[in-house]
């Protein structure tokens, strides 16, 4: 072969090579926080409420934060009602065939054996489904449309949310004989988001579940041609009374035992479709890291507590959170902080406190200053797992916002997993509460509304 002709074949070659898109490697982490969102997600996996698989991630915790040198490490347990997953399917029968990718909501009913065969009815929206009257879709199935989008604070959840809490109760008081929705979520993936729906006492609960976006847009469609829809439906989840789940808490003991306390928080359950990395393992990973990072240079002056609880996700009646109050709510606290949105770059954060605080408060904006993170309106309200201990203590409350414009493409789905958190941001994550920390629990003074009365 020529001089030339080896020439072109090896720019033939280079061209070829270029023109074949490499496989995306994700990013590997290090340090605690990383540690903790792998190690959780990759031996223990899904931990639905109740389940054994909860009940092995309360021990993985309690084995990890001994190991990391947290002292007083406590299992708590509590019985709850959680929920089961059974097989799930549904198809479009009329008036053209589609399969449908379909998951049930937490507290969904069984449909009847061999499936539920009914027409369908379209509702653009929860206020739609509101306006028909009392029992005028006795047979049917509801299918409930809403516009959720993406927003930066997550903010579109509240109001699109209340298709998935709301809806199938409201579905029932119409006479519908079970209910099926959009995803509450954000993405274009065929991934249906599953989650928790809240049966009013006073309804029968019905079968309920969610379609993924894409399905919903091919039902709304499909609505708009005028023709009769049914649907071919089987969800065989059904409630769990009475299971196993708990909470698992840790101290950095302070300086001064007799100073109220800073408790931290995440949720250790997850819903069963993914791994839950990103929902809650990086805020358990988040929070963890932080407590340890805030003593690296000494002991804090004040007890730093972790809160892993337990049954987040399906918790009626507060789940860990209340058992977690129930139990040390007599016990002096100063400040509730959660880490549960994800693991995305901390860009924003709020503040609920008394007026005596606003000095503490001013300190604690001048160390997220130089981070980029700047104070922002409203209050904060902690989250789920501290509700309970911040109504029962009227606590000093800080929110880290983080930025939520893809937590809802994730979230309940099959892609919540470990390659979707960024080992970057989850320090950033952490450096951010670390800040917060070294503030905090170092403050000498009186800290809280509680304690400012």
């Amino acid at each position: 072969m020529s001089t030339s002709s080896t020439l072109r074949c090896a720019l033939l070659a280079a061209a070829l090579s270029a023109s074949v898109p490499a496989f995306a490697t994700p990013q590997q982490g290090s340090g605690v926080a990383w540690d903790i969102v792998e190690g959780i997600t990759t031996e223990i996996g899904p931990r639905m409420a109740g389940s054994p698989a909860e009940g092995r991630a309360r021990a993985w915790g309690a084995e990890k934060l001994k190991a990391l040198g947290f002292q007083n490490v406590k299992v708590e347990e509590f019985k709850t009602l959680a929920w089961t997953r059974g097989p799930e399917s549904a198809r479009l029968t009329a008036p053209y065939a589609q399969p449908l990718a379909i998951t049930a909501l937490g507290f969904s009913v069984p449909t009847p054996k061999g499936g539920l065969k009914a027409e369908m009815v379209y509702f653009p929206t929860l206020a739609a489904l509101e306006a028909v009257p009392e029992g005028s879709l006795k047979g049917k199935v509801a299918f409930i449309d809403h516009a959720m989008r993406a927003a930066q604070d997550g903010s579109g959840y509240g109001p699109y949310g209340n298709v998935r809490r709301q809806g199938p109760t409201i579905a029932s008081r119409k006479g519908a004989a079970a209910v099926v929705i959009r995803s509450a979520g954000t993405d274009s993936h065929r991934n249906p988001h599953t989650g928790v729906t809240i049966f009013a006492k006073d309804v029968k609960p019905i079968p309920a579940g969610a379609v993924s976006n894409p399905d919903a847009d091919l039902i709304a469609r499909t609505a708009a041609r005028g023709k009769p829809l049914a649907i071919d439906l089987t969800l065989e989840g059904k409630p769990f009374p009475d299971a196993p789940s708990g909470n698992v808490i840790a101290d950095l003991p302070g300086r001064d035992p007799s100073l109220p306390i800073i408790v931290l928080a995440c949720h250790l359950d997850s819903w069963d479709l993914g791994t839950g990395a990103v929902d809650d393992a990086s805020g358990c990973a988040i929070v963890t890291a932080a407590a340890l990072a805030a003593q690296k240079d000494g002991q804090a002056l004040r007890t730093i507590r972790v809160l892993w609880s337990g049954n987040e996700e399906m918790g009626i009646g507060g789940g860990g959170g209340a058992h977690y109050a129930k139990l040390h709510g007599s016990e002096p606290h100063a400040v509730a902080m959660e880490s549960d949105f994800g693991a995305d770059n901390v860009w924003a954060a709020k503040f609920s406190a008394s007026p005596a605080d606003k000095p503490l408060v001013d300190k604690v904006k001048a160390a997220l200053w130089p981070m980029g993170i700047t104070p922002h309106e409203g209050p904060a309200d902690g989250g789920a797992d501290v509700e309970a201990i911040i109504k029962a203590q009227d606590l000093a409350v800080i929110d880290l916002g983080q930025d939520g414009m893809h937590y809802f493409d994730l979230h309940h789905t099959p892609d919540d997993t470990l390659d979707k958190v960024d080992p970057a941001a989850l320090q950033q994550n952490v450096d951010a509460w670390t800040a917060v920390l070294k503030v905090i629990a170092n403050e000498p003074g009186v800290i809280g509304k509680a304690g400012a009365k």
